[in-house]
């Protein structure tokens, strides 16, 4: 039989397999927030040449390190006695170290050179004439001199007229303090100001490594040097001379010796081995303390010298004791003929014993500086 045809229904319409895109929703604006400059971090340095040469050359020993790495202080060499004998005699190979006199020696030698953070003025003092203050002057002086170096002055302070210029070595001219004093003024000027310039002033002792500033010589002259005169040298003096050595007069009250006194950094008391020269210098101390120089008394060194060759030994040990009650240290030089006649002193003819007891005199000031 026929099948009926039928109308056919209308086609659904076509579902899409594909996925459905979701629409977004506009973001809130949100404000930029603003960072702390010192949390950023800090850029990659650029490898500059210097850079690279650093890293390369770190950990590199420096001239520093080849200095560091000697080693300690070089051996001493004995130069005298039988230990320099015997390394003289075989030329070295056989060096044995120095005896005992020659390391004291040695040892007052650096007690000497000591460095000095400014300079520094000793004075040496006794009212009395005749108490060896101008030969111990002169002595001390060329003591620091040749065994410290330069820069070394021995001044003769006297008011009128002392003889420090006349027990020095001569020189091309004579001129004095008072000379120096007249032109000053052309010291402070920057142009006319030099150690060479003063050389015209100054007489200097070439084997002794020191300087001497004279006292007026002039017979006829009436000019004195006061304090003030003696507190304008002292300033210019101090520019040029790592030590001054004063010698002074015999007037205590002279102001001149008082202003000497009060600029010391050292007082040195000087007296021969004779009762009349030690009553002199104790009597001095008394006076100076009842200035106020007590503390300088008390650091003060005591140089008793023998005025012959057979000194008192009883009187020495006497005054001996007394002064080291009333100064820091009493030391005792002895007796030389060269320097008896009272003219120019020839280091070179000292004894070996009174070289030796002016070393331990310049030591024992030097401690005290």
């Amino acid at each position: 039989p026929a099948v009926p045809v039928t109308a056919a229904a209308p086609a659904a319409p076509a579902t899409s397999t594909a996925p459905t895109e979701q629409r977004r929703e506009p973001a809130a604006s949100v404000p930029p927030q603003r960072r702390d400059p010192a949390t950023l971090p800090l850029p990659e340095p650029r490898e500059t040449p210097a850079i690279v040469a650093d890293r390369r050359d770190a950990g590199k020993p420096t001239v520093q390190d080849l200095l560091e790495s000697r080693g300690g202080a070089s051996r001493t060499r004995a130069a005298s006695g039988w230990q320099g004998a015997v390394r003289r005699a075989t030329g070295g190979l056989v060096s044995p170290a120095p005896g005992r006199a020659e390391r004291d020696r040695l040892d007052r030698q650096k007690r000497v050179q000591r460095r000095l953070d400014a300079p520094r003025t000793i004075v040496v003092l006794n009212p009395k004439g005749g108490a060896h203050k101008t030969t111990s002057t002169l002595l001390l002086a060329a003591t620091f001199g040749t065994v410290r170096g330069g820069a070394t002055l021995a001044w003769d302070n006297n008011e009128t007229r002392g003889t420090l210029g006349w027990r020095a070595q001569n020189t091309p001219h004579h001129r004095t303090a008072v000379d120096l004093l007249e032109d000053i003024d052309e010291f402070w000027n920057p142009s006319g100001s030099s150690l060479a310039a003063l050389d015209t002033y100054v007489r200097t002792q070439v084997d002794a490594r020191f300087d001497v500033l004279a006292s007026d010589e002039d017979a006829a002259a009436s000019s004195t040097i006061d304090s003030a005169a003696f507190d304008r040298l002292h300033s210019l003096l101090r520019r040029y001379y790592r030590l001054m050595i004063v010698d002074t007069g015999n007037n205590m009250r002279a102001s001149n010796w008082v202003a000497s006194v009060a600029a010391a950094d050292q007082l040195v008391i000087v007296s021969t081995v004779r009762e009349d020269t030690a009553a002199s210098a104790a009597w001095l101390l008394d006076g100076l303390r009842e200035k106020g120089f007590g503390d300088k008394i008390d650091d003060a060194v005591t140089v008793l010298t023998a005025p012959s060759s057979r000194p008192d030994r009883r009187l020495e040990a006497r005054l001996s004791r007394h002064f080291e009650q009333v100064t820091s240290a009493v030391v005792n030089a002895p007796f030389d003929p060269s320097l008896v006649d009272g003219g120019p002193i020839d280091f070179d003819a000292l004894a070996p014993e009174t070289r030796d007891a002016w070393l331990t005199v310049a030591a024992t000031v030097a401690d005290r500086l």
